[in-house]
């Protein structure tokens, strides 16, 4: 029997060799990271928790693992082959095969529940500026005022302000036991 680790250090490699800029990292996020982002997830506010870019599933099991009720989360992955693989691995949640510049459209009949955080390991300052925009005016459309997102980045510099310019930054810290480091830094929505 495999590994459950090894088999989703396959899967990632596999991915990343099919569409490098779409995975945005050179490994799977380490448990360190994982539970770093997850901890600033508030478990006492109303609302679903969605997870941005799933990947193997490292910061869905730390969400899972900090208490966030599985009913309550949801996860977005655009790799058809990595969502169906969290559907495997999490078949108590709800995983949505789409792409987060779309995510009103994507969570459209979970609207009505709203949305209290969102935990994101988008690569932002990859991908194209256009996408970037996009992605950013839909967590604008989602999050209230005073809701958080977690965001990640390998660029220890942080998630520059334009490109959350409705955001303002909580708290920023650097995790060293990530390969590479990467910064986790939580944004409130103004």
């Amino acid at each position: 029997m495999q590994n459950p680790g090894a088999a989703s250090l396959a899967l990632f490699t596999r991915e990343i060799w099919a569409n490098p800029r779409a995975m945005g990292a050179a490994c799977p996020s380490a448990p360190s990271l994982a539970s770093h982002m997850a901890a600033h997830v508030p478990l006492d506010r109303d609302g679903l928790v969605i997870e941005l870019g799933g990947g193997t599933g490292a910061v869905t099991a730390a969400l899972l693992k900090h208490g966030i009720p599985p009913w309550k989360l949801v996860v977005i992955e655009r790799s058809p082959t990595l969502a169906h693989h969290l559907r495997q691995r999490f078949p108590q949640l709800r995983v949505v095969q789409g792409d987060a510049a779309q995510l009103a459209q994507l969570l459209d009949h979970d609207r009505p529940r709203g949305v209290s955080s969102i935990v994101s390991s988008l690569p932002l300052r990859s991908l194209h500026p256009t996408t970037t925009r996009a992605i950013a005016q839909q967590l604008e459309t989602l999050l209230q005022p005073g809701s958080l997102l977690v965001q990640y980045t390998y660029d220890l510099r942080g998630v520059p302000p334009r490109l959350l310019p409705h955001f303002r930054r909580r708290s920023t810290r650097i995790v060293w036991g990530n390969l590479p480091p990467a910064r986790v830094e939580v944004f409130e929505r103004e």
